[in-house]
């Protein structure tokens, strides 16, 4: 096959399992892409291969991503590599699965509702609810419409509907009388749509002939719908995932669909993307092992690259976390390399803050909620110089510990008087806490960049990243894996599962490092499964770092 020059050298600098995953014949396949296998890489040259083939027209493809950031990198990707094949920018519709579903139902003609935020109209209907009920009912509410698939008008006339399912009708109506949609309704409605007009669904399958489907382990049950729907009926079909990243069981991910794809779509075949070219060998190695533990995935091979190199650092540590994450920070080069301290939750992450603080360090952390934010704080200083105004000479201790008796119990209200009861230690008054805490926002606005060096994430957050040196806290007992989760899941044992792939992709983010901090006497469980007791340093004293 004559194929332009730059889609030729593009493939020649390919890995053999790359070059044969993106040269497979067309039909439905599963590439089962293990994390730094160049799955992105691979998905770009399938695309340039169809192209350049003759296989496909540009406006016959359709790519669809997990999210935003993804989408993003295909198309910069994506772009230069089809336009010596006279493949205009955007030529290739690159889609998230909701972006697709809104281009969806603007083809169907008519005003569309107006999209909103879920959470304002909980609050509109049920202003009573406390935060976690509210949350309660938003995954509920996912759950009615992407994996039940049920419609509320089917559920107002059953008169043995349970509360749940009322407060779905009362929701659905909310959002009807606004005239509104959300973000579920993106796909489910757009799924609802192609299957009432055979019109629409023959125009839609003739933009999407050749589909490519990227992290097909993280779609829930309307998203994979969607997608068999719109590949029927020639079933042109290239879904690249991985089984031993599957991680979003609380977005109604199910490492189950990636596992029996096969059930859904006859003929399916499978290549494998066998070799991890971003991780140091060690972690490779100790990593595979860990996730070899799982009973719902896939046999498969996964190796280090030929020229991976790099460390993974065993720290045993009993110390404060404060004290322990800026020993494990103090030993990273001075470079300009990228790096990243990953937690199984963003309050795991608040230590990490306040090393970067007391270092200078310039850190990321988008997600993070940091009590010196909080607009209640000020509130609470208020009120706490006021009380100081009445009671001259008080000290310290004493007024704030009356605020904080006056808090609610569980409130951020009484978090904060909390915190500000630590902060006060060792300030003689009130004015001294006052600037220590300016000062402490000061340079809280320096060094939070959101171009700095150092990520601080959560693993959940952090799947498709990578960084040249990873810290992952908290590898101890009932924190990774967390004990709460596994403990309150309708199924522990796959809870357990999927907890040990979060860690497994944690401990793939790192390029040059990896270090894992955990306290020796309460490992995790992980830990056991990876590594020897005498590596972990469970038979010698705490502290030491170990290759």
């Amino acid at each position: 096959m004559n194929l332009h020059p730059s889609v030729a050298d593009r493939l020649a600098r390919l890995a053999p399992d790359q070059r044969a995953a993106a040269t497979t014949p067309p039909g439905p396949v599963l590439c089962v892409a293990p994390a730094g296998s160049g799955k992105t890489t691979t998905l770009v040259a399938r695309i340039a291969w169809l192209v350049a083939s003759g296989t496909a027209r540009p406006d016959e493809i359709a790519a669809i991503t997990f999210n935003t950031r993804a989408a993003d990198e295909m198309r910069e990707r994506l772009d230069p590599a089809l336009e010596p094949l006279g493949v205009a920018a955007g030529g290739v519709r690159v889609r998230t699965f909701h972006a697709l579903g809104l281009e969806v139902l603007r083809t169907t003609g008519g005003r569309l509702p107006d999209l909103v935020d879920r959470e304002p109209i909980l609050r509109t209907v049920w202003p009573d609810a406390t935060a976690a009920e509210l949350g309660r009912l938003d995954a509920a509410f996912s759950r009615l419409k992407l994996e039940l698939q049920v419609e509320a008008g089917a559920i107002a006339d059953d008169p043995d509907a349970g509360p749940l399912a009322r407060a779905f009708v009362l929701y659905e109506a909310a959002l009807a009388e606004a005239g509104a949609m959300d973000f579920d309704d993106l796909v489910r409605r757009a799924l609802l749509a192609l299957r009432e007009s055979p019109t629409l669904l023959a125009d839609w399958r003739a933009s999407c002939r050749h589909l490519l489907v990227d992290e097909v382990q993280d779609v829930d049950r309307s998203q994979l719908d969607l997608a068999l729907l719109l590949a029927a009926p020639h079933d042109s079909l290239f879904c690249v995932g991985d089984d031993d990243q599957s991680i979003y069981g609380w977005r109604l991910a199910d490492v189950r669909r990636i596992l029996r794809l096969g059930d859904r779509v006859p003929g399916l075949s499978r290549v494998d993307l066998e070799v991890n070219y971003r991780c140091p060998t060690p972690v490779v190695v100790r990593a595979v092992r860990l996730v070899e533990h799982n009973g719902e995935r896939f046999a498969k091979r996964i190796r280090p690259g030929p020229a991976a190199s790099g460390r993974l650092v065993l720290a045993p540590d009993a110390a404060d976390e404060t004290v322990r994450l800026r020993r494990a920070v103090e030993t990273w080069p001075e470079d300009g390399s990228t790096r990243a301290i990953l937690a199984r939750t963003n309050r795991e992450l608040l230590p990490a803050v306040a090393v970067a603080l007391e270092l200078g360090l310039p850190f990321c952390a988008p997600r993070i909620e940091l009590l010196l934010d909080s607009p209640v704080l000020d509130d609470l200083l208020g009120r706490a110089e006021a009380d100081a105004r009445r009671r001259p000479g008080e000290p310290l201790l004493l007024t704030l510990g009356r605020l904080r008796a006056t808090t609610v119990p569980g409130s951020a209200e009484e978090d904060l008087a909390t915190a500000l009861l630590g902060w006060a230690v060792g300030h003689g008054g009130l004015d001294g806490l006052l600037a220590t805490i300016s000062d402490a926002r000061a340079r809280l606005a320096d060094l939070r960049r959101d171009d700095a060096a150092l990520t601080l994430a959560t693993a959940h957050s952090t799947k498709g990243l990578e960084f040249d040196h990873v810290v992952v806290v908290g590898m101890e007992a009932a924190r990774f894996p967390s004990g709460r989760t596994v403990a309150e899941a309708e199924d522990p044992v796959r809870a357990l599962e999927e907890e040990r792939r979060l860690a497994y992709v944690a401990w793939t983010r790192a390029r040059r490092s990896l270090t894992l901090l955990y306290d020796p006497a309460l490992p995790s469980p992980f830990l056991l499964e990876a590594f020897s007791t005498d590596e972990l340093g469970l038979s010698s004293g705490p502290g030491v770092p170990r290759d």
